[in-house]
């Protein structure tokens, strides 16, 4: 199925390049078209992050959602996951969340909710890309006396404060922890800190004053040097970097050392093994998580089941095939006892709960296993599928005779920007950045 818009997250580029108020007026009448089932009153659920242009586009989505008469409940700055739950608990037929997640302010974004919380299928977003480029949609413009309201909602950072602290045994405190959070100058740059303080612990925050620039500048979960100098020079306990939509996170130790989803996926899932608390002996991750995960679980007698790169294809096999843990190295970890998509922070609160529970430190509880090296490195390309190009196979193949089954390599485009992410693993680290910089080479010499 080709797709036009949609990625493997949503719809998302560069702010007023890609994503314009004409492409965001069409979604939001496409959308809301397309969930027009019945006679009652519709409404969506509408939360962003922080950048400048979620004005815009929130605007823009709002009049095309209204012009169906769609009834819109502006959230304002809110995580990813809370705009999921809020569709569900809030009985809304749809739910938009305006973010480019962990790209930098000059690009955007907007994903899309069903009234399950859970993001559109495929199919669904096929549906949607054909109405926004058919001349029908005029025809289906809802009378004047049936347009939408729109207003803006009180209260929703206090709704996902305690549906985060819920996802807590009652009698657990954060009493005695320092902990370190980076909001990422993001969408959780309120309702995080708050949490954890209300939890007890002595909180210092960095990456909460957002001014419409600085998402993931330098900060959050792509970029956790900061956070990882300000847990060393607090002596805290523990950091937690959450990234733009507060979908992801990474872990950093009192020592200042990152742990990424791999590791925080084993800590979860020894944890929730040990209660009974699996819902089958299994954890849903993808073809990018670390060997040395894949060793860890099979010595808990838990099996790693592997899915294309994309949190939206973990969640499908976990759904499919009834897993309750799943997520990616990226720190994408879906908890879906909880949630219907990544929550960087609950996640967190789960890793802090073990902390607790062991007494022991961070540095401790969080390294489970030693990974494989693996080497990632990334080649942006303006157009086409350089990734097929002769040259490139030609050098993936001589790569694998390289590694000659010692290892594995894996050669893919992004889902979300223009760029082809060439990562490699193996026990010989020298050998496997030789070859992975032998593609690159391969990927710049046809890219250009």
């Amino acid at each position: 199925m080709v797709r036009k818009y949609f990625g493997t997250d949503g719809i998302r580029g560069r702010a007023n390049g890609v994503i314009t108020p004409e492409l965001a007026l069409k979604v939001g009448q496409a959308a809301g078209i397309l969930f027009h089932r019945g006679d009652h009153r519709h409404r969506v659920v509408i939360g962003k992050d922080t950048r400048l242009s979620g004005y815009m586009i929130e605007t823009a989505l709002v009049a095309g959602f209204t012009s169906v008469g769609m009834d819109v409940l502006l959230l304002g700055p809110m995580p990813t996951p809370s705009v999921a739950m809020l569709t569900r608990s809030m009985r809304a037929d749809l739910g938009v969340m305006i973010s480019a997640s962990h790209n930098l302010f000059d690009d955007n974004g907007i994903k899309l909710f069903g009234p399950d919380g859970y993001k559109l299928s495929d199919e669904v977003e096929h549906e949607i890309e054909h109405l926004i480029d058919s001349d029908t949609m005029s025809k289906k413009l809802a009378k004047p006396a049936m347009l939408g309201r729109a207003k803006r909602i009180d209260g929703v950072h206090d709704r996902y404060i305690e549906f985060a602290k819920r996802t807590l045994p009652k009698n657990l405190s954060l009493d005695d922890l320092r902990v370190v959070v980076d909001c990422a100058n993001g969408a959780a740059y309120r309702v995080a800190p708050e949490a954890l303080w209300e939890l007890g612990a002595e909180v210092i925050s960095i990456g909460t004053e957002p001014d419409g620039f600085n998402i993931n500048k330098d900060c959050g979960s792509t970029e956790p040097d900061a956070l990882a100098r300000k847990v060393r020079e607090m002596r805290a306990d523990i950091g937690i970097a959450l990234d733009g939509d507060a979908d992801r996170v990474v872990i950093v130790d009192e020592r200042g050392r990152v742990i990424d989803g791999d590791q925080l996926l084993a800590v979860i899932a020894e944890s929730w093994k040990a209660d009974g608390r699996l819902a089958k002996p299994g954890v849903v991750s993808t073809v990018m998580s670390n060997y040395g995960l894949e060793q860890f679980l099979h010595e808990l007698g838990l099996t790693l089941i592997r899915t294309p790169v994309g949190d939206r294809y973990v969640l499908e096999q976990m759904r499919q095939h009834g897993y309750n843990l799943g997520g990616e190295p990226s720190g994408h970890i879906i908890l879906s006892d909880y949630t219907t998509t990544g929550d960087g922070f609950v996640a967190a609160l789960q890793v802090l709960a073990v902390v607790k529970k062991r007494g022991e430190p961070v540095s401790k509880v969080c390294r489970r296993f030693d990974p494989l090296p693996q080497v990632t490195k990334n080649v942006r390309y303006r157009a086409g599928k350089p990734h097929e190009h002769s040259k490139v196979r030609s050098a993936i193949a001589d790569a694998e005779k390289r590694l000659n089954g010692h290892g594995r390599l894996i050669v893919r485009p992004s889902g979300t920007e223009p760029v082809i992410r060439v990562t490699g693993e193996g026990d010989d680290r020298n050998l496997v950045e030789e070859v992975v910089d032998g593609i690159v080479d391969a990927l710049n010499a046809v890219a250009a």
